[in-house]
């Protein structure tokens, strides 16, 4: 994706089965579930660098004795800070004598990340602001182990406004209106209740002080509190919690937006947001990692017994395709796969883009992420110039004009030319990101490949999607516009983006979409501003009914113009105005059909279609139009209490 977008988090957590003493004894350290957290956060490191977290909760541990910790950072590569740090004062205290590496009780005791539940976050930060503070996991202290609580996740609310209002006309006070904050305090509030309902029972049937805490420990059911807490939650969610007595759950929303795994050995409970971490990482195979079923909810007691059940109905299954398009590791052997799918299904349009001439066209991507889709592109340019070679040796084959040169002639010209053309420098967008308006330095962010595009030949370069077009313009198109090509074509594997996302892309303001600047454009270069008008008017009557009635009225900005339409005019959006070589530039999308069937199973597209999953998405893009037309920036689920 060569727009700089934030997006989905990731969630990564250990749930060790067998004491640490088993884990000392079989891999020579007491730290095996420590070190294996580490590693499935750095196999997702691709999901977050704004900042990580850590968790532990001890089980087990004497009265008196601290039994939760946490470390978080959003400095600069806060991964590898936060674990060498740990590890560096786990052999200090060694060294010093105050814990005995060779004996698990001793680390348990004195190390405290030396425990058997392990919860990691990575968080890509769509709002507020990006401090330790912001960092998951969030932490809700109490002196009773049973009401003490762990919250992270890989989610978005779209109502957290309403859920801010539920936490107050109960008597609360909320500091922080996150969604993150009103999950914690929400699963609190219930946890809170079952707590105080136990303990009653107890101490009113004259059971001893001593014994009761166990006794609430061995009857909460976490199950049933989660699944109180989030009736009214509306949103893409995976969120993981932790007890302080040891109870643990991980949950999946009912449309199964926010991607969940989990792995299940006799030594092991792990989840990660992705498959191929679990697979890597224990050592597993494809079939032993399973998805979350939507609306699924996992949960652990502090005894090791573990229920894996639904805390509500599923809904219709729309997992993000973004996943599949870009946010996974490329390194999932399905979602490999539908990349290079997804790379092929561009052959006709980019073929016709060229006008059918490939002996005249220099291949390329852009920018890395996009190399898979790349490779299925040339694979589908290929078997279309084998198809064109077939057909035309039996067509010579049948009027008796073939010969050896005309052989030579078909199979060795047109063949498709694929490069590396442009290379993108960390350093530099790193600096460009921390050093804001700047805009004369965004054109170096890439350089290119010289002498590999020859005269007369047009350039195709493949991205993953193009959202804003801002790094389109600024810098891809200027630097590409080096090589001297005759034509550049910019190809996108994703379709045309118009509507807001609301579940966790920092895609939520209309007005920054290219395709959705380009359809306004042509509405009032042809004189129909009355179009955004009366859409303007039928978005405000629409946010007064209630969530579950609501239609998407922004899809009249784009009813009257064919998909070609929007992309040709954000050809013309994109191209520089001041650029020596004035060659043309085409900006060619995946069509939603191609993308379906690109991809294995269902996938949400709402971003595409505007069809949204939930009652909360209808709500953002009518918000979202109407912040637009007022001029007012900002998410529009962002609204106040």
């Amino acid at each position: 994706m060569s727009d700089d977008l934030k997006h989905e988090c990731g969630i990564a957590a250990v749930r060790l089965r067998k004491p640490l003493e088993y884990y000392h004894d079989r891999y020579g350290t007491a730290l095996w579930g420590f070190n294996k957290l580490f590693l499935l956060m750095e196999k997702q490191h691709n999901r977050g660098q704004d900042g990580i977290g850590i968790g532990c909760n001890k089980l087990g541990m004497p009265l008196g004795d601290p039994y939760v910790f946490r470390r978080r950072s959003s400095e600069r590569d806060a991964l590898s800070s936060i674990f060498r740090k740990e590890i560096k004062g786990f052999h200090k205290m060694a060294r010093k004598g105050r814990l005995d590496p060779a004996k698990p009780g001793s680390v348990k005791e004195n190390f405290d990340f030396g425990g058997e539940v392990l919860i990691g976050h990575l968080r890509y930060g769509t709002s507020g602001e990006f401090d330790d503070g912001s960092c998951h996991p969030y932490l809700r202290r109490s002196n009773w182990p049973t009401r003490t609580l762990m919250v992270m996740g890989n989610f978005n609310m779209t109502n957290t406004g309403e859920l801010n209002r539920v936490l107050i006309e109960r008597g609360q006070h909320p500091v922080f209106g996150t969604d993150t904050q009103t999950v914690l305090e929400e699963i609190g509030f219930h946890l809170d209740e079952a707590h105080t309902d136990i303990y009653r029972q107890l101490r009113d049937s004259g059971t001893s002080g001593t014994t009761i805490p166990d006794l609430i420990s061995e009857r909460l059911d976490i199950e049933n509190i989660v699944k109180e807490a989030a009736a009214s939650w509306d949103g893409g969610y995976s969120i993981c919690g932790v007890v302080g007595n040891g109870d643990m759950f991980v949950m999946r929303d009912p449309h199964g937006i926010r991607p969940c795994h989990m792995l299940v050995t006799d030594e092991v409970i792990a989840f990660a947001s992705e498959r191929v971490p679990l697979m890597t990482v224990f050592e597993a195979e494809a079939d032993q990692v399973v998805a979350l079923e939507p609306g699924g909810m996992v949960t652990v007691k502090s005894d090791g017994s573990m229920h894996d059940g639904q805390f509500a109905e599923a809904g219709e299954y729309k997992p993000c395709s973004f996943e599949r398009i870009y946010f996974s590791r490329g390194n999932d052997p399905d979602i490999y796969r539908e990349r290079k799918a997804m790379g092929a299904a561009l052959v006709p349009q980019v073929v016709d883009a060229i006008g059918g001439q490939t002996e005249k066209a220099v291949f390329s991507f852009i920018p890395n992420t996009a190399e898979t889709a790349w490779y299925g592109l040339m694979d589908g340019l290929r078997m279309h110039r084998r198809k064109n070679v077939r057909a035309k040796l039996l067509e010579a084959l049948e009027s008796g004009d073939l010969d050896e040169d005309k052989v030579d002639d078909l199979i060795l010209r047109n063949w498709p030319r694929g490069e590396k053309i442009a290379h993108k420098d960390i350093k530099m967008r790193t600096f460009i990101a921390q050093e804001k308006g700047r805009d004369q330095l965004v054109s170096h962010v890439y350089d290119i490949t010289y002498g590999m595009v020859e005269e007369g030949d047009a350039l195709v370069a493949l991205d993953d999607s193009i959202v804003r077009g801002t790094t389109l313009k600024k810098s891809i198109l200027k630097i590409l516009s080096r090589t001297s090509p005759s034509k550049i074509v910019v190809c996108s594997t994703a379709p045309q983006i118009r509507y807001p996302d609301c579940y966790g892309i920092d895609m939520s303001e209309m007005g920054k979409f290219i395709a959705f600047q380009a359809a306004v454009a042509l509405l009032q270069r042809s004189g129909r501003q009355s179009v955004l008008d009366d859409v303007y008017e039928a978005c405000r009557r629409e946010i007064r009914k209630p969530a579950g009635e609501m239609e998407n009225c922004v899809k009249g900005v784009y009813a009257s113009f064919a998909p070609e339409e929007i992309s040709d005019e954000i050809s013309r959006m994109v191209t520089p105005e001041e650029n020596e070589w004035k060659g043309e530039v085409q900006v060619i999308f995946q069509t939603i059909e191609n993308l379906h069937e690109s991809i294995n199973g269902p996938c949400g597209d709402w971003y595409f279609t505007g069809d949204y999953p939930t009652p909360g998405g209808y709500a953002t893009v009518n918000a979202a139009y109407i912040r637009w037309y007022d001029g007012v920036g900002g998410r529009s689920y962002d609204l106040p209490l």
